[in-house]
């Protein structure tokens, strides 16, 4: 929890840096995501510790300068290299997504159901009423769950649409036991 809680404020950090000089952090940081996680070998030399920090550093700024980071990115990693703090780098990332997709007002959510796919018009009705109810773009996942006789179960955020049978058959049986 404690490491949740520095990353978002360093997250945040990032992203007011990144305004001030007309920066896509965002953008960035998820192009560094996308190259460390095709490459375990980059990924060890950043995140073991069996690494120096000038060999870390070293063969960081050569991504950096591969990738054409900011120099606002390039700095603010190199600090978190030098503070062994570089462990908490994908926690950073995660959090300046999610502010950020928060900013554009985009919101991340899942669609559960136990087919291999969901309709796509089913789909863009749930994106239309959640734009509806919550005022913001979601996106969201369709992800098989086999615990799911019939229907759907929508998350997104602490808001859950839960159109399954099994929880109108729950929702049944509790009215019955009630009375």
């Amino acid at each position: 929890m404690k490491e949740q809680s520095v990353a978002r404020i360093y997250a945040k950090s990032f992203l007011e840096l990144g305004d001030d000089k007309k920066i896509q952090i965002a953008d960035e940081m998820i192009k560094l995501t996308e190259v460390i996680n095709k490459s375990n070998d980059l990924e060890n030399v950043l995140f073991l510790d069996v690494f120096t920090l000038e060999e870390k550093k070293g063969i960081f700024l050569e991504v950096a300068k591969k990738l054409n980071l900011s120099q606002l990115s390039t700095e603010g990693i190199k600090y978190l290299i030098d503070e062994k703090r570089i462990g908490i780098l994908p926690l950073i990332i995660k959090e300046i997504v999610v502010i950020d997709d928060e900013r554009r007002g985009f919101i991340k959510g899942t669609i559960e159901g136990n087919t291999e796919h969901v309709d796509e018009a089913l789909k863009a009705k749930i994106v239309s009423f959640l734009k509806a109810k919550i005022g913001r773009e979601p996106t969201l996942n369709y992800v098989q769950n086999n615990n799911i006789s019939a229907g759907y179960k929508v998350t997104v955020e602490d808001l859950q649409l839960d159109a399954s049978l099994d929880n109108q058959l729950e929702q049944f049986k509790q009215s019955i036991l009630s009375k």
